[in-house]
């Protein structure tokens, strides 16, 4: 991976990992496309079963934890997503696949900065 100072290293946000497996879920299909392994504000991991299409956009629905000791889910959070790029993960059958935030609500993006900034 690249460092931080390498022109090659295109994020912009700092990730965070999320702490409970996270399940990101098609919104037009219905089927889960893979698991939240970090999110940024601008992005986002997925480690999922099969590659996705190279540079495909899709309509996702996840749900975030919420802080403090209970942990609960907190109401789903919708957002366009576009592939960025994948390869295999180091275990098999999971393909790891980052993806840039295309589009996301003033709302959503609202109580995912929150959420970022308590993680």
């Amino acid at each position: 991976m690249s460092s931080p100072g390498n022109p090659s290293n295109q994020r912009r946000a700092e990730r965070k990992r999320a702490p409970i497996t996270s399940i990101v879920t098609d919104v037009i299909s219905g089927l889960p496309i893979g698991h939240l392994g970090n999110l940024s504000s601008t992005g986002m991991l997925l480690i999922c079963a099969q590659a996705p299409r190279s540079e495909a956009i899709y309509q996702v629905s996840m749900s975030l934890p919420e802080s403090g000791a209970m942990l609960a889910p907190s109401p789903p959070i919708e957002a366009g997503i576009q592939e960025q790029w994948h390869e295999p993960a180091a275990s098999t059958g999971q393909i790891w696949a980052g993806y840039r935030i295309v589009a996301i609500s003033d709302a959503d993006a609202a109580r995912l900065d929150s959420w970022l900034a308590q993680a």
